[in-house]
C-alpha cells in the first residue's frame, strides 16, 4: 500500500467554498471540464453527451438539497470535489503508488502511469470524489489545478484552481490553510468553517463555510436555523449533510 509524506511541508493548499453565497450555477463544474480536458487529467472521457443516457468524467459536481419546510426552508448548493484530505485513504489503500499526497503542498493526485483502474480509492472516499475513467481505465480526480496554479506562463492573477476563476459570487476561495494568517484561514475562523464528515478522521483540507441566518424582516425569525441543539451556527445543515453522505 502507499505511504503518506513523511516529513510534509506546513503548506496546505486548499480550497474554501461558501455554501451562503453558491447558487449551483456549474460555472466551476464546466471551468473544471474545460480546463483539465486539456490539462494534466486530460482528456475527462463522456459517454453518448448527446443521447438518451449521457454520462462521463466531472471532477467537480454541484448537488441541489431542500433544506427545511415552510418559512424555515432553503435551497443548499453543495458543490463537491476532492478535499485533499491530510490523512486520505485513498491514498493508503492504493496498491500501485499511483494515488499519492505531494510533501510540498499537500495535493492528493493520481500517476494515471500507475493507476490499474482497481477503484478501491473510490471505495475507501467517503466524499465520493473519484471518478473512473472508462475509456483510460484509471482514476481521476481533482487536482487543484495543479498544472494551472504553478503556470508561470499565465498571469499570476490567473494561478488559481479554474473552479475559482470562473466562481461568478465570488463563493469559492483557495489558498494556504496551513497559514493562519491567510485570507482562507481568516475565513475559516470568522464563519465557523466546516469539516465535511469530520468524525471519519481524515482531516480534509478543503472547508465549507456555512449559510448565514436569515431574517424574513417581518418578526426577524431566523430561516437557516435547521437545527434548535445546533452549537454553532450551520451545524444542523452540516449535521444533515453528513447523514445523506454517509449513507
Amino acid at each position: 500500500m502507499t505511504s503518506l509524506p513523511e516529513n510534509p511541508s506546513k503548506t496546505k493548499l486548499g480550497l474554501v467554498i461558501d455554501l451562503d453565497i453558491c447558487v449551483g450555477c456549474q460555472a466551476c463544474a464546466v471551468s473544471c471540464k474545460e480546463w483539465n480536458t486539456g490539462g494534466y487529467t486530460a482528456p475527462l472521457t463522456d459517454e453518448k453527451p448527446y443521447g438518451d443516457d449521457p454520462h462521463g468524467v466531472w471532477l467537480n459536481r454541484i448537488h441541489g438539497y431542500e433544506v427545511g419546510e415552510g418559512a424555515q426552508g432553503m435551497t443548499v448548493n453543495f458543490p463537491r470535489s476532492c478535499l485533499h484530505c491530510e490523512e486520505p485513504a485513498c491514498v493508503t489503500v492504493c496498491p500501485t503508488g499511483a494515488s499519492y499526497k505531494r510533501a510540498e503542498d499537500g495535493i492528493v493526485l493520481v500517476d494515471h502511469d500507475l493507476c490499474i483502474g482497481c477503484k478501491l480509492c473510490s471505495w475507501a472516499c467517503p466524499y465520493g470524489a473519484r471518478e473512473y475513467d472508462a475509456d483510460d481505465g484509471v482514476m481521476k480526480k481533482c487536482t487543484l489545478c495543479v498544472d494551472r496554479i504553478y503556470n508561470e506562463n499565465i498571469p499570476e492573477a490567473d494561478r488559481v484552481p479554474a473552479c475559482v476563476k470562473a466562481c461568478p459570487t465570488g463563493a469559492r476561495h483557495f489558498g494556504d490553510l496551513g497559514d493562519a494568517g491567510s485570507e482562507v484561514s481568516r475565513l475559516v475562523r470568522d464563519r465557523a468553517g466546516y469539516d465535511l464528515l469530520p468524525e471519519m478522521g481524515y482531516r480534509p483540507v478543503n472547508k465549507y463555510l456555512p449559510p448565514r441566518e436569515r431574517r424574513d424582516g417581518r418578526n426577524g425569525r431566523s430561516l437557516a436555523a435547521l437545527d434548535s441543539a445546533a452549537e454553532a451556527p450551520g451545524d444542523g445543515l452540516f449535521r444533515w449533510l453528513d447523514r445523506v453522505l454517509s449513507r
